[in-house]
């Protein structure tokens, strides 16, 4: 009866998927890490906009982009992590 909530869902399920993927996507990370970073950060802005996310999980993503370019400068820089 609540179709609305459905859609809601399903947009917010396939926000996420996108921007899981996006960090996933090593090749472009190393070949520009600032920018791919800022396209990360500025797709989980507009998640948190939306409304399709909340603080919590804007913080988890924002924490995950920077993640995300933590390593890249490290592959780049050939520096190794006991982590």
């Amino acid at each position: 009866m609540n179709s609305g909530y459905g859609g809601m869902e399903a947009a917010k399920s396939s926000a996420l998927t996108h921007w899981q993927t996006m960090l996933r996507d090593e090749v472009s990370l190393l070949a520009m890490p600032g920018a791919h970073h800022k396209a990360l950060l500025r797709q989980a802005r507009v998640l948190h906009q939306e409304q399709l996310i909340d603080a919590d999980d804007l913080s988890d993503l924002l924490e995950f982009a920077d993640a995300a370019l933590a390593y890249a400068m490290e592959s780049l820089l050939g520096i190794k992590t006991d982590e």
